[in-house]
């Protein structure tokens, strides 16, 4: 396993971070075990996780806990082995208080999260997304008091955009607190509004690009094809996120498995590699549903 370093820090982590996002629905608790347990097999050290992931049973403001509470669990004697993720901002209630980027938020869901996971510390805490009614001045203080206390080892973020990303760091440059290490956005052949200004802040600063939705929901897998049903057991058709796709997007995949067979690649296999070949991203963040699908997408580390 080739890893990669987190810039500014002793981390070092696989090309592939497990997602665990589907843990709870449609993975259980033995399946999410087996999948930790061969991601770590395989040489897999990097894992993702937040505290509202449930599966696809989640709905704005349900508890969430259970995708932490798997993983804590399938960790367990092997800890030190995992490089592990988490992230807070979002709801996990319907109060005011169950949300965002406060104090006493941030502060309640630190401990809500190592419980679960059944350890004393999180390697990377990700604000999961901006939170227009807390100053960064209030967010930032908080989790540098983390990594003070020894509860989180490094700090990023997820769904920031550049200029987000660039008052971040006025924060902590005035404030004298640990810069941000990582990002978690949205990325695909699909999806490219980060390359505009995005990427550049982020290697600018010397924080690590860690995608999520490498496969966009699937569309990216080779599994839909003009003039086909949606496939069973498909994300498409089983999550309420995602729809059939229309003539125009099914035109770019087209193209997008024109390149790939160019490649000689399977299709989900290109879509990781052609991320990975990006400057600056560190690492992609794959979820699945199944054991095989893991060790399917695992293969093209080969």
């Amino acid at each position: 396993m080739l890893y990669r370093r987190i810039p500014r820090t002793p981390l070092e982590v696989s090309p592939l971070c497990l997602g665990t996002m589907t843990f709870g629905t449609p993975v259980d608790r033995t399946a999410a075990a087996n999948i930790v347990h061969r991601a770590l097999d395989g040489g897999i050290n990097f894992i993702d996780t937040a505290d509202i992931y449930e599966g696809y049973a989640r709905y704005w403001g349900s508890p969430g806990g259970r995708a932490e509470e798997f993983l804590g669990e399938a960790l367990r004697g092997r800890r030190e082995h995992a490089v592990v993720t988490t992230k807070v901002g979002n709801p996990v209630g319907p109060a005011p208080a169950d949300t965002g980027l406060g104090r006493a938020h941030l502060t309640r869901q630190i401990e809500a999260s190592l419980k679960r996971l059944r350890t004393d510390y999180v390697d990377l805490y990700l604000f999961h997304r901006p939170d227009p009614a807390t100053p960064l001045e209030e967010s930032i203080p908080v989790v540098a008091d983390l990594i003070e206390q020894g509860k989180v080892r490094h700090w990023g973020f997820s769904n920031f955009d550049a200029s987000q990303i660039r008052e971040m760091i006025r924060v902590c440059d005035t404030g004298g607190y640990p810069r941000p290490v990582i990002s978690q956005p949205p990325y695909s052949w699909l999806n490219r509004g980060v390359e505009l200004d995005h990427l550049p802040a982020c290697r600018g600063f010397e924080i690590a690009v860690t995608p999520y939705q490498p496969l966009q929901g699937g569309l990216l897998s080779g599994k839909y094809k003009r003039g086909r049903p949606i496939p069973e057991g498909s994300r498409a058709a089983e999550s309420k996120w995602l729809s059939e796709p229309d003539d125009e997007l099914l035109d770019k995949l087209d193209s997008f498995e024109s390149e790939a067979r160019a490649a000689r690649l399977d299709p989900a296999h290109y879509a990781l590699k052609w991320l990975l070949d990006r400057e600056g991203v560190c690492s992609v963040v794959v979820g699945v549903k199944t054991l095989r699908q893991w060790e399917e997408l695992m293969a093209v580390l080969d």
